[in-house]
């Protein structure tokens, strides 16, 4: 489980005396520890891998977060200490979809679904979160969804505006 496997870790950062990895782990450990206190399960449990995956998605959404604060309050140390402390976190998460791969899905589905109206995009767009759901970032699938609607909404669907095959847009 990787929830134990992250505990198992620490004593290796300690000896290697790398402060970042250590730190980062204790802050996993605990978040697992507030986790389990919040489903009012005994602290010594431990979560299955979904639900440490979840809590370590949160913990890399707020150090992204801290970045982006960081950098318009010009902290460039912070924002670099925040950078290694993302990079280790990312280490634990499973490995995303690339955008061409999401936009290819996202037009499979939407044949699939029959959609040709901007107005259905919400249906395309929930079964598309449905089956990536942990696969791939949520805002690239937003972005893949809308890039398909792109054309209908700015050039509608005459054969004579469709620029899409010019520039080479699928």
């Amino acid at each position: 489980m990787l929830h134990e496997d992250i505990k198992k870790k620490i004593p290796d950062a300690m000896r290697a005396r790398d402060a970042i990895t250590l730190s980062v782990l204790r802050g996993m450990v605990a978040a697992f520890t507030n986790e389990l206190v919040a489903q009012k399960r005994p602290p010594q449990e431990m979560l299955s891998d979904e639900e440490t995956l979840a809590v370590i998605k949160r913990q890399v959404k707020q150090r992204k977060e801290s970045i982006e604060q960081f950098k318009k309050g010009n902290r460039d140390d912070l924002v670099q200490k925040e950078s290694a402390e993302l990079a280790i976190l990312e280490t634990y998460l499973p490995a995303t979809m690339s955008m061409e791969e999401i936009e290819r899905l996202a037009r499979a589905k939407k044949d699939e679904l029959g959609i040709t109206q901007k107005s259905d995009s919400g249906k395309l767009m929930a079964a598309l979160m449905k089956d990536l759901k942990g696969k791939a970032d949520g805002g690239d699938v937003k972005t893949a969804g809308e890039k398909l609607f792109w054309r209908i909404i700015f050039w509608g669907a005459h054969p004579l505006l469709d620029f899409t095959k010019w520039v080479g847009i699928q």
